[in-house]
């Protein structure tokens, strides 16, 4: 073969080319139309879908779940009735036929991430937790900032946000304190033995249950729980609404308010390693000021 017949064949092959090529262009235009229809068809879809649901429904994950896979759905439909206008219908059976094996070699390759997903989508629909939600989970405390398909984002209340994998939320414990509305607050800490333990309990009580903070709908009480080395041991429990009262400041107030008026009745609140000599001073202390006035 020469270079005159080598020429004559690339041209004929290059003349085959660009008629297929012109006669496809219309066929191209509408396809590239359609695709570009269904793009600005889709992201409406997903608006229209979330605007919806967003009037019947508060749950923000599932909003956004549901609009984020009627874009892909739409988007999808689009595709094939463009490979069909080009007269692909073998590539739209390979391409679903593809898509089964990708689906299920990801699979396999990326389980934790599936794994991810798929909780992300339980949480999602099941709502333990929702945005705004105070909770404990995996050894972190705080409140709710997002709730992704793939990570659940907290705030831990110290500057920081704390993103834990949808798996490990769906799959452990989790510790809401916003889902009831209330929250006990414990208090624990001791008295002498040489203080009466009657009036000691009357008046924490009543200290603890003027704070305003605390819900009125529920006792605040005080239990004795232990005879021990050096005091007697007490726990004090009262409620509050964990969306309006934060928990760290509403036991600081307690502390300050059952300090305070064990302070005004001479009970002392004593720790282990502490010994009654302290009282005893106070006692001192006191009678020694009474005689000098």
């Amino acid at each position: 073969m020469n270079f005159t017949q080598a020429a004559g064949l690339i041209y004929g092959e290059l003349s085959t080319w660009i008629r297929t090529a012109i006669r496809y262009t219309p066929k191209l235009a509408v396809a590239l139309l359609l695709l570009v229809f269904f793009t600005f068809l889709s992201r409406w879809m997903s608006r229209w879908v979330v605007q919806g649901l967003d009037r019947v429904s508060n749950n923000v994950s599932l909003i956004n779940l549901t609009g984020a896979v009627m874009r892909v759905v739409v988007l999808s439909i689009g595709l094939f009735v463009a490979l069909g206008v080009l007269g692909l219908d073998k590539t739209v059976t390979s391409l679903l036929a593809g898509a089964g094996v990708i689906a299920l070699a990801v699979g396999f390759a990326f389980q934790d991430l599936t794994t991810n997903f798929i909780s992300g989508a339980m949480i999602a629909l099941a709502r333990p937790i929702q945005v705004g939600d105070t909770v404990e989970t995996n050894g972190y405390t705080g409140k709710v900032l997002d709730i992704k398909l793939r990570s659940i984002v907290m705030d831990n209340g110290q500057g920081q946000t704390v993103e834990i994998p949808s798996k490990d939320v769906f799959q452990k414990p989790i510790t809401n304190f916003s889902r009831i509305g209330q929250r006990r607050i414990e208090l624990a800490a001791g008295i002498s033995y040489l203080d009466d333990m009657a009036t000691a309990q009357r008046l924490a009580k009543a200290a603890v249950n003027a704070l305003p903070f605390v819900l009125p709908t529920f006792p605040v009480e005080l239990h004795y729980r232990n005879f021990a080395d050096a005091n007697i041991q007490f726990v004090l429990w009262f409620w509050i609404n964990p969306t309006t009262t934060n928990s760290q400041m509403a036991l600081s107030e307690a502390m300050i308010t059952v300090k305070k008026v064990f302070d005004e009745n001479q009970i002392l609140i004593v720790f282990a390693g502490q010994t009654f000599d302290l009282k005893q001073k106070l006692a001192t202390n006191q009678t020694t000021t009474t005689d000098s006035k």
